[in-house]
């Protein structure tokens, strides 16, 4: 029997960065479950696949772009009416060290990762609280635990998603808006298989997760469903870790059984 706490149906619910990954595996959990998906994305083929695949309405939305996003959810309230639950997925990363990053290199990130985010939120947020209710969630990542070497940018703006997070949860909730966060652990996806296909990223990746083994897209499901349902009425301004246990310590290079 389906338990209504956990219940999703019928939510307007618009995720970004939804063409695949994190985003399609959201998207199309929640569209399983009865809400009515907006997705978005940069690419309008590659979104317009992922829509038709998972009975998704796409809207092509670059959230880099404050114009864009204003775009994006004023064709989204004129379709729908009212966004019960905004899920901020989209994400980009550049790998290398700090003295090789580049000032576009810089920008590029922080403007999708975070600016983007947070302006999407605020789009959605005024919305939301003209209505007195609503639900958002952030991705943030492992990196707002430790920063990894070599994301510098990447690490600086999720741990920053988390800041938001409680910024936002705290002028909103008085007034309806429950604001939580998602922080992944290692995932595989279509942006990084090829990494974790490296047999030394395989073994450091597996012998440092407690349930030894990656994440997929989906395992970040039920956190989401959980953040956007009564399930978690009565919390806000928190940032989940979805990680496999990552984040609950170091595992030690030491034998215990020739101790």
């Amino acid at each position: 029997m389906a338990d209504a706490l956990f219940s999703v149906a019928d939510q307007v619910v618009l995720v970004s960065g939804a063409s695949r990954g994190i985003g399609r595996a959201i998207a199309e959990g929640f569209a399983q479950r009865g809400a009515r998906v907006i997705i978005t994305g940069r690419e309008s083929a590659t979104l317009e696949k992922t829509a038709g695949a998972i009975k998704a309405h796409p809207i092509v939305c670059d959230v880099a772009s404050g114009k864009a996003i204003d775009q994006l959810v004023q064709a989204s309230l004129a379709k729908f009416g009212h966004i019960d639950t905004l899920i901020n997925v989209a994400g980009v990363n550049r790998r290398m060290l700090a003295e090789k990053l580049t000032e576009d290199d810089y920008d590029f990130i922080l403007d999708v990762n975070l600016k983007g985010p947070f302006l999407l939120s605020q789009a959605v947020g005024r919305a939301m609280l003209a209505r007195g209710q609503g639900h958002q969630i952030n991705i943030a990542s492992l990196n707002n635990d430790r920063p990894l070497k070599g994301v510098m940018p990447y690490a600086m703006s999720k741990i920053a998603m988390s800041h938001m997070t409680r910024s936002l949860a705290m002028e909103w909730g008085p007034r309806g808006i429950r604001v939580n966060a998602i922080a992944p652990g290692f995932v595989l996806t279509d942006l990084t298989k090829k990494l974790w296909s490296q047999p030394k990223m395989q073994e450091w990746g597996q012998t440092n997760t407690p349930l030894q083994r990656l994440g997929q897209p989906e395992d970040m499901l039920g956190a989401a469903l959980f953040l956007a349902s009564e399930a978690s009425a009565w919390m806000t301004g928190q940032t989940l870790f979805v990680d496999g246990g990552f984040s609950a310590g170091l595992a030690w290079p030491i034998d215990f059984e020739t101790q």
